[in-house]
């Protein structure tokens, strides 16, 4: 069973690059699910429920400091615990 007492409050806006101000530790010590049109995702990079997109990495292009890419899908987003 989940406890969600112990699990903090997912944010509208969710990074997994650490570098980025929207990264927070201790949302990522919980397993996390996103959703975007029904379907479920797992290549998300970062995602914001209020403007409804998810980034992507792409898969082939680079970015001048060798970071892959982030690519915007856009639609209705839906965060959760698994």
């Amino acid at each position: 069973m989940n406890d969600t007492t112990s699990q903090p409050a997912l944010p509208d806006r969710l990074s997994i690059n650490p570098r980025s101000r929207f990264h927070d530790e201790e949302v990522f010590k919980h397993d996390i699910g996103i959703k975007i049109n029904g379907k479920e995702r797992f290549d998300v990079e970062e995602y914001c429920i209020s403007e409804g997109w998810i980034k992507v990495a792409s898969p082939k292009a680079l970015d001048r400091r060798g970071q892959p890419l982030l690519l915007t899908v856009k639609g209705s987003v839906e965060a959760f615990y698994r």
